[in-house]
């Protein structure tokens, strides 16, 4: 029994319109060109994201803002707080209430002394309040047990305890110290901070020079 067979379609010519067609149709996966514009808008949707971060940062911690004026209490206060902390030792010490940083700025002299610092400074009343924003772009940085700096998480800038900037690309981003708020330190010894009185920090030192104390240990906390 024969059976009947049927002829294969015949081939189709590549005329000039399909060959047009061919080359303008998609190929499968993606081109170099395709990949190298994914890949810079991932690049630029990364780095908006962490600007957008940033920003909501900084907005939050200013409409969140302490109360304008906080009263600490004493150093004794502070230590008793803090077991645990080399407070006596000038280590930087978080007060939540402020949203800022307490540090003892010479602890050879003792302890606090009485009198009103409007510019933050801090150095006759041998204590500094700091605010706790990175200029940067508003994280808040953390004290290193190790070298006794602070250390912002977000962009790596670093200070040393009384929140002087490091000068250098490998110190972060930040352009200056941190702030500092005003103070007052009553004869009873009771420390107030005043977190609607504030003074821009000084601009960053370098490592070695007068102004910023040396980390105890190199890359402390990194």
């Amino acid at each position: 029994m024969v059976r009947d067979v049927q002829p294969h379609s015949p081939i189709e010519a590549l005329t000039g319109p399909a060959l047009r067609a061919s080359r303008t149709q998609q190929v499968e996966g993606f081109s170099r060109r395709t990949l190298l514009r994914r890949a810079i808008g991932a690049g630029i949707g990364l780095w908006l994201m962490e600007a957008v971060g940033g920003t909501i940062a900084f907005a939050w911690s200013a409409i969140a803002s302490a109360p304008p004026k906080v009263k600490v209490g004493t150093l004794a206060d502070l230590v008793a707080a803090n077991p645990g902390i080399p407070v006596a030792d000038g280590f930087p010490t978080y007060v939540p209430a402020a949203r800022a940083f307490v540090i003892l700025v010479d602890p050879t002299r003792g302890g606090w002394q009485s009198g009103v610092d409007a510019t933050g400074d801090g150095t006759t009343l041998n204590v500094r309040a700091l605010s706790q924003v990175c200029p940067h772009l508003g994280c808040r940085p953390n004290p290193c047990l190790d070298d006794f700096w602070l250390h912002c998480p977000c962009h790596q800038s670093r200070y040393d305890r009384l929140g002087i900037k490091a000068a250098g690309e490998r110190f972060g981003p930040a352009p200056r110290g941190m702030d500092r708020y005003a103070i007052e330190v009553g004869d009873d010894g009771v420390l107030t901070i005043d977190t609607a009185r504030l003074t821009i920090g000084p601009l960053p030192v370098a490592l070695g020079q007068p102004g910023l104390i040396r980390p105890r240990v190199e890359n402390g906390c990194l």
